[in-house]
């Protein structure tokens, strides 16, 4: 299967890639490569686009759906936190109010740099 033909099985974009890592600690993390992933309430981008953070280019690898119950530590490490509970804390003080709900699917977008 081609990437084209998996994101048609995806629902239609939310957002669109520029606001995929915005918080400046995030793209820190993501320049540093400490982070090669991040979770949106909604989808932000198909494989293969490319997102742009002080002028480095990186490539979105894949797209898929994920409930919050099934984070692990490696996911963790991924959105560049030590543990699921510190990326549950992180998330939790970013939004005032919001509970965790094991069940809610979030999207995840997993991405790499652009070697030019």
């Amino acid at each position: 299967m081609t990437d084209h033909e998996a994101n048609n099985e995806l629902p239609p974009k939310t957002c669109t890639i520029d606001r995929l890592v915005t918080k400046p600690d995030d793209v820190i993390k993501v320049l540093e490569g400490k982070k090669t992933a991040t979770r949106r309430n909604g989808r932000y981008a198909d494989a293969g686009e490319v997102m742009v953070l002080k002028d480095k280019k990186f490539v979105v690898e894949c797209v898929y759906s994920q409930s919050l119950g099934e984070l692990t530590n490696e996911d963790a490490r991924r959105e560049g936190y030590e543990t699921a509970e510190a990326y549950k804390q992180s998330i939790l003080s970013y939004h005032p109010g919001m509970t965790w709900l094991p069940k809610m699917r979030v999207w995840v977008h997993e991405f790499s740099p652009v070697n030019e």
